[in-house]
């Protein structure tokens, strides 16, 4: 794995990923790109429950590194833009928990790859966009896409079209972030948020996630078909006795399935 990235565990099925460019902002080169893909893959093989994506520094993450991109030819620059998109199509497409831990500014290919987290919770005062119009592109590794579907269409293009960043407070109220939290805070909102949810049985979290990304994209009667069909593996399973078990008693389940 590059330098560039690393995973760190927190335990008990909750992990970190941490881009580790400081001096860059945390750009996206290729080689990080490959190097959070990568992690992404570690962390699934642990397994984890729940993972953190976090930037080192004083930004999350500025976006692709332009600069790298810069003197690249069309081929370099469009398989530069495919780096990206697998990295955040891999936290996209993980059975665990993502939530992107946005500690300073997220733009562009930045704040796509927050958009292909889970959750977001964001520092107060930060600045966030898809500033891609600003130098003549668009959002390409997921924003046109993501964006709207959590925002709402009108919304998401006055901010691809400005490609003006806006603050986590206004991203709050949009919902493009779950919470706004003081700086001096959000390292211990993340962390206690993420091992609550790692002591949550993997498969529900699995189910949870699967089913409503794939039945917000069906009508309302085919997705609820879905959620039925996957209600015989999770009440049979042993998670489930576990859970039923620990209520009777009034004490915490302890959850041992994992998710692979």
């Amino acid at each position: 794995m590059s330098q560039d990235v690393f995973l760190k565990a927190l335990g008990e099925g909750a992990f970190e990923i941490w881009l580790d460019r400081p001096e860059r902002m945390n750009a996206l080169g290729v080689a990080t790109c490959a190097a959070l893909k990568q992690a992404v893959s570690d962390a699934a093989a642990e397994p984890a429950r729940v993972v953190l994506l976090r930037g080192s520094g004083r930004a999350f993450c500025a976006g692709a590194d332009l600069k790298e991109r810069k003197d690249m030819d069309l081929a370099a620059r469009l398989a530069h833009n495919a780096a990206i998109r697998a990295a955040i199509d891999a936290l996209a497409s993980a059975r665990f928990v993502t939530i992107a831990v946005l500690n300073g500014v997220a733009l562009g290919g930045g704040l796509e790859l927050a958009l292909g987290c889970d959750l977001r919770l964001a520092a107060s005062g930060i600045t966030l966009g898809l500033t891609e119009s600003r130098v003549g592109a668009f959002p390409g590794a997921g924003g046109t896409q993501r964006l709207p579907r959590l925002i709402g269409v009108s919304r998401a293009l006055q901010m691809m079209l400005s490609g003006e960043p806006v603050t986590s407070e206004y991203a709050l109220d949009i919902g493009l972030v779950n919470e706004v939290i003081v700086p001096e805070e959000l390292e211990a909102r993340a962390h206690a948020f993420a091992k609550m949810l790692a002591a949550r049985s993997a498969p529900a979290l699995a189910a949870i996630k699967r089913l409503v990304y794939a039945g917000i994209e069906l009508p309302l009667v085919a997705g609820l078909q879905v959620e039925r069909a996957a209600l015989p593996e999770i009440l049979g399973s042993a998670d489930y006795a576990e859970g039923l078990a620990a209520f009777a008693e009034r004490r915490p389940p302890r959850f041992t399935e994992v998710v692979q």
